[in-house]
Parts: C-alpha cells; structure tokens; sequence
C-alpha cells in the first residue's frame, strides 16, 4: 500500500532525514526503530502530511501524495496518531471521537462499534472531559479517534511512551487485532524492542536520519538492533 522512495526532510538548513525508503503492507506491522532524534518522528511527519519533504516520493496506492496536505491524505484513509497523543482536553471522550469525522464522507460519520470492543473503558467514558482521563486512557483515544475516519494506513509514534504495563499489553492486543483483519497497514515508531518485536512483521531501523538495518521479523537480529536503540 505505502512505498516511500529516497525521501530527505530538512528543518531550515538542517536535514533529517537522507534518502529514507521504506514500504507497508496491509495486514503487516511495519516498525520503525532507533534512538531518540534519529529522525523517526520527521518520517511521520512526512508520511502524514504534517511536513514537506525535499526529496523523493512518497507512493500511497502507487500515488505520489508527497505534495498533498494532511487533511487530503485524511481522506485517503491515512491516519496518524502522534507522540503526545495530541487530543482535545477541554472536549469530551464523545466529542474527540467525533472530530475523526472531519476526513470521512457524511454518509460514514458514525463511531463504529469496533472501537467500544477494542477499547471497552472508553463507552463508559463518553462524557468526561479527554483532560480527566490517564496518560493510557488518553492513548487509548488518541487511538480510537483515529479508528473513526476508518483508516487503511495507521500511523502510531511511540504508543507506549509514559504508558502503564498494563495498558501497554492492551495496546499490544489491539495493533495485532488490527493487523489480524489483513485490510489495514500499520506503521509503529517505538523505543521499546521487546515491544516491537512481538508486532513486527518486518522493521526498519534509523540512525542519524538514515536507514541502517532492515528487513523481515524472522531475520532480525535483536542485539544487533538492540545496539542501535541504546544510548
């Protein structure tokens, strides 16, 4: 589905990103590995829409949507779930499930039921405000906000960052039931390499803004990659 071809990415005069390649298919986890500042959340950024990239393709579908804003790439059925989960802390549960209409079709615009299966906590949180809820209930939203617009490429920066055990194995069990369904590619950026390993179907690891290490699950080797995720 996603074929992201030699991709720079610069802040200004500084560069990010050098000749980024990478793919995702639907009904396979796609992880993003590696340090802290080593360009993970910029290839987001890119794919999503949120920032221009320089250089190289982005093809969704065997389209270049490199030079589309995010809404319209919203619409593609492309959704992002940032780092810091980003929700609206003054609306309620209800209402942040709601804005993930903005990029469907009026005839869609219905929170599917799927969502209360995957995340049961949140159908007796309808009405507190999104402020109220944890740090992993947040990221339970943030994800289930972009389930709405009923995506066929999700996008997830660090979904265990600052999250309980607990909440964290939840997380886990719901990005393998969504790659289980086969209609759906998911990209994961994480820090966490037991975390990633139990998902990935194949990884990509970046150092530096570059692509170092990639390939299938069955042929990783952890401690070689471990070595690039530890400072």
């Amino acid at each position: 589905m996603l074929n992201v071809q030699n991709v720079d990415l610069f802040y200004g005069a500084s560069q990010a990103l050098y000749g980024v390649s990478m793919e995702a298919e639907a009904g396979k986890v796609s992880c993003i590995l590696g340090r802290n500042g080593v360009g993970k959340t910029s290839l987001l950024r890119a794919l999503s829409g949120r920032h221009p990239v320089k250089k190289g393709a982005v093809l969704w579908q065997g389209r270049d949507i490199a030079r589309l804003s995010p809404h319209d790439r919203a619409k593609l059925g492309i959704a992002y779930v940032p780092q810091g989960r980003e929700i609206f802390s003054q609306l309620t549960v209800l209402e942040n499930l709601k804005t993930g209409f903005a990029a469907i079709p009026r005839s869609q615009r219905s929170i599917p039921e799927e969502i209360f299966t995957l995340f049961p906590v949140l159908k007796s949180m309808l009405k507190r405000r999104g402020g109220d809820l944890s740090g992993g209930q947040q990221q339970q939203l943030a994800i289930a906000r972009a389930l709405v617009t009923r995506p066929k490429l999700l996008m997830l920066d660090e979904p265990t960052e600052g999250i309980q055990p607990s909440i964290i194995k939840d997380i886990q069990s719901v990005i393998g039931r969504l790659r289980d369904r086969g209609d759906m590619a998911i990209v994961l950026i994480e820090q966490y390499l037991d975390f990633a390993y139990e998902l990935a179907d194949n990884y990509a690891v970046l150092d530096r803004g570059s692509v170092v290490l990639s390939g299938q699950k069955a042929d990783m080797d952890k401690e070689q990659v471990r070595g690039y995720m530890t400072v």
